[in-house]
């Protein structure tokens, strides 16, 4: 009996020690409570040699994790196993969020950049004086195409998809909110039209496009346009710009019918345990020069007024990317539809691919 007591007394103060050791190692490198900061973001969203440049600049370690949908990353918060200090949720889901408690409010006199930002894009419905957050990246969703592929022929309204001439040409992003938007769109209605009869025409006009649709993708849908797999896509804006890098003879639409205009928006959820990094790494991502170069890397369109000077003009003049006021005018954000809505939406998706096996 004493040795087996021994036994668990030498288990017991090794694995104290061993504790101790790797709390100090942790400490040393940087991932103590008040200089470490954990970032939340969408897979490839910044250029990591901005992390490396904030760490360096404020003596803060950076733990940055990715989400691939807005539904996973809510979810994770919610449940609150990780204490996230920065994340980037779309539009609609900063609505959802700041409805459940989900954020903190912003000290606006701790983001001295935020006067870079558009006011275009401020002030939104999603949130009235961007009390919970700040834009972060901004786009469109439309059409990627081939032109060479099609004939010469130019797209310009929603409805030319439906050409028997673009039989199992198309590829469509698996989203609901955009498939569904597109379908209402061509029809003359809003993409957060919750009339069931308008709707239910959407997901049917629908059906009769499965002739033209090759498949409905993820994220390769980039390769495979880029590769000429199919000679249309619906994507979005970002996307876009990244297919048309690797293969000059595409080209992107915002249809005429008008569109989404989407933002991702950095925010401060309420498992922060550093608010004052957050704020730090909000402000650093808001400075002309460094909102320039993460632009530059992801290839989406900045809200930055003031970056825009840092980027080549062919970039900032491209309507396809930065559109009219005239055209930006037609384009909707996504609002918060409620629980019972949006699980309509992906009911009448879900039947929509279901058609079309």
């Amino acid at each position: 009996m004493n040795n087996l007591v021994r036994f668990f007394l030498i288990i017991v103060v090794v694995s104290g020690i061993l504790l101790g050791t790797i709390s100090h190692l942790n400490t040393s490198q940087g991932y103590s409570g008040n200089n470490t900061l954990t970032v939340y973001n969408w897979g490839d969203y910044i250029d990591v040699e901005l992390i490396k440049r904030f760490e360096k600049e404020t003596d803060i370690k950076v733990i940055y994790e990715t989400f691939d949908s807005n539904e996973a990353m809510m979810t994770k918060i919610q449940q609150g196993g990780t204490s996230y200090d920065v994340a980037v949720p779309s539009e609609y889901t900063i609505d959802k969020m700041r409805q459940d408690d989900l954020l903190i409010p912003l000290d606006h006199s701790k983001l001295p950049n935020l006067k870079n930002i558009d006011q275009r894009f401020m002030d939104l419905p999603f949130d009235p004086d961007n009390k919970y957050s700040v834009p972060y990246f901004w786009g469109t969703v439309g059409v990627v195409y081939n032109p060479s592929k099609i004939n010469g022929k130019k797209i310009t309204s929603w409805n030319d998809l439906w050409d028997p001439a673009f039989k199992n040409e198309i590829l469509l992003i698996d989203g609901a909110r955009e498939v569904m938007g597109m379908g209402l769109n061509s029809l003359g209605y809003s993409l957060n039209d919750t009339n069931k009869k308008h709707l239910q025409e959407a997901k049917t006009k629908l059906d009769k496009l499965t002739p033209n649709v090759k498949a409905i993708v993820g994220d390769e849908i980039k390769m495979l346009m880029a590769n000429e797999e199919a000679s249309i896509g619906l994507v979005w804006s970002g996307d876009a710009s990244e297919i048309m890098s690797e293969n000059e003879d595409l080209d992107y639409v915002v249809p005429k019918e008008g569109s989404n205009l989407w933002f991702d928006n950095m925010v401060i959820p309420k498992t922060a345990k550093n608010v004052d990094g957050a704020h730090k790494f909000i402000n650093f991502m808001l400075d002309p020069e460094v909102a320039a170069q993460n632009t530059d890397y992801v290839g989406y369109s900045t809200p930055n007024k003031a970056a825009l000077k840092y980027l080549p003009k062919e970039v900032v003049e491209d309507e396809r990317f930065y559109p009219s006021p005239e055209l930006t005018e037609k384009l909707e954000v996504y609002e918060n539809l409620g629980k019972r809505n949006l699980a309509y939406y992906n009911e009448l998706f879900l039947q929509f691919k279901m058609h079309r096996k």
